[in-house]
């Protein structure tokens, strides 16, 4: 099915990309692995006129928004629990009792939702965008627990939207205590998607593919990864010398993991599962993630 997958890609001129915590197999036949925008950025340099996103609705909402050119295909329907946390309209709403401060939106969410915000963040670079913004005041929306880090490690005032992932949010201190116990010689990364009490006993805070980068570049052999536990298949994939635990198994995300080869090649065939964002909202998202993007 693998060979038959890349001949089909090839003759569709498509490049396959798959998120960080997609299905071994469905990594294996990728094109490009990583972080979601990173992975919409790297499509748009590419010849490819067709995306296949493996991941969920917003990363190929994503890639629509930055490549309207190209077919965006989504193999299979999966959303995001809390890209769902926030509407627009909700959105609008809490801008005008906030009197029109700025917003800082995830890139975990709807093109709906980016086309109404001033600016968005990726777990990479949220205390970046926070700073770079005039007012000392801000929403940051939907993650909570992105906010709150950023909270802590700026002097801006930001308020918090009720939202997060119900993954990493599940994460508690005394889940990481126990990983400790059980690897004591292990280094705790944690994601920022996970509760401030986690973040305070990690040893370094980082996003999918920084905690790919940070192990490489640590002299240490054995780590704790405090994210979706997907994440443990290319880490380890990557260094095979070192050893990686998941901080719980309970951190598994049932949506990243809908997509299986099968509908990969029924896409390719097919065509189907198509994810276009209308041109009126993909101008006013595009400027909110083309602002992250060209930060310096």
């Amino acid at each position: 099915m693998k060979e038959k997958i890349k001949k089909l890609a090839k003759k569709k001129n498509a490049i396959i990309l798959a998120h960080n915590y997609q299905p071994p197999e469905i990594q294996d036949i990728a094109d490009l692995c990583g972080d979601s925008l990173e992975l919409s950025i790297k499509a748009t340099k590419t010849s490819a006129r067709v995306i296949i996103f493996c991941g969920v609705h917003f990363m190929a909402e994503t890639a629509s928004i930055l490549s309207p050119e190209k077919t965006v295909l989504l193999p299979r329907f999966a959303g995001c629990p809390m890209a769902d946390m926030v509407k627009p309209e909700a959105l609008v709403q809490k801008k005008k009792e906030l009197k029109g401060i700025p917003v800082v939106t995830y890139v975990n969410s709807s093109a709906a939702v980016k086309a109404v915000s001033d600016i968005c963040c990726t777990s990479a670079n949220v205390i970046k965008v926070v700073d770079s913004i005039g007012s000392d005041e801000m929403l940051m929306t939907p993650d909570k627990n992105l906010a709150q880090y950023a909270q802590a490690n700026t002097k801006k005032t930001i308020h918090l939207w009720d939202g997060y992932c119900p993954f990493h949010n599940t994460l508690t201190a005394d889940d990481v205590q126990k990983a400790k116990k059980a690897h004591p010689d292990a280094i705790f990364i944690a994601h920022p998607e996970c509760p401030p009490e986690v973040l305070n006993l990690a040893d370094s805070i980082q996003s999918t593919s920084g905690m790919i980068q940070f192990a490489g570049a640590s002299e240490q052999d054995s780590f704790i990864l405090g994210t979706e536990t997907g994440l443990l298949y290319p880490i380890s994939k990557t260094y095979p010398g070192k050893k990686f635990y998941p901080a719980s198994e309970k951190m598994y995300c049932t949506d990243m993991k809908k997509i299986g080869l099968d509908d990969v090649v029924r896409s390719l065939e097919d065509m189907t599962g198509e994810v276009k964002v209308p041109e009126e909202i993909r101008l006013n998202a595009l400027g909110a993630v083309q602002k992250m993007i060209d930060l310096k």
